[in-house]
């Protein structure tokens, strides 16, 4: 099947708090964080923006005080990285991104149990794991183990492994779906938890969950090679690029 994370990422900014439709572009904003990583742009397929669309968009965040901020599947708006180029974005990041239907999941060999958060101490510690994982680059909250706890409530899944002395040892999330597919994000063991096959269990009993609600494929991208190659044996498969660019004050 054909996996259209474009059309996805049109829909998944949509549900933001404070959404809206500047130009050929849709902007998602969440009030409770400043975080460029949650309030950021993405173009509709097919979009061709002009200079007056480019300047309402960057008028759109500034107007908030927040950095504009674009995430995007270049191959589906070709004309949009040139109009940014030429409005002075530069470019922060190319990813690539992998896709898993339920023809390719394989589900790891092993005994490493994953639960779904229940607790306010679950999220908590779901949330204070994540910001570990990845060298405290997301803050724990309040307002982020909420998010989670959205998450899991609106439609998506959070997966998490305890740890033996207790808390998180490692966790991933999946959105609700749309247009067919679901984005698996925020794959993260705790340093100390690493090696034990925490992230293959997580990122498989997400997609599992997803495939068993009906959702036609999960995608997700990933860091590094070593990452790639926990997901290729999941059964996630190598699929396209998206783009990432942001302007500067």
């Amino acid at each position: 099947m054909h996996t259209d994370v474009q059309r996805f990422a049109v829909a998944n900014l949509l549900r933001r708090p404070e959404a809206a439709e500047v130009g050929g572009f849709v902007v998602g904003f969440d009030p409770a964080t400043p975080s460029p990583y949650i309030n950021y742009a993405t173009p509709v397929p097919g979009a061709e923006p002009t200079g007056s669309d480019v300047s309402a968009l960057i008028e759109a965040f500034r107007e908030r005080g927040l950095k504009p901020r674009l995430e995007f599947a270049p191959d589906a708006a070709p004309a949009v990285e040139p109009a940014l180029l030429r409005a002075g974005f530069t470019t922060e990041a190319v990813h690539e991104y992998m896709v898993c239907t339920p023809a390719t999941l394989a589900v790891p060999a092993g005994h490493t149990a994953v639960e779904t958060p229940v607790t306010d101490e679950d999220y908590t510690a779901i949330d204070a794991a994540l910001s570990e994982a990845f060298d405290g680059e997301f803050p724990p909250s309040p307002e982020s183990a909420a998010r989670l706890r959205r998450t899991q409530e609106g439609g998506g899944a959070v997966r998490f492994v305890r740890a033996a002395e207790g808390g998180c040892a490692g966790a991933a999330i999946c959105s609700a779906p749309a247009d067919g597919t679901a984005e698996l994000a925020g794959v993260g063991t705790r340093p100390a938890h690493r090696g034990r096959g925490i992230a293959a269990a997580v990122t498989a009993a997400l997609a599992a969950s997803a495939f068993d609600r009906g959702t036609g494929s999960v995608w997700l991208e990933y860091s590094g090679e070593g990452s790639r190659r926990v997901y290729e044996r999941i059964g996630f498969r190598p699929t396209g690029t998206r783009l990432y660019m942001s302007l500067e004050p």
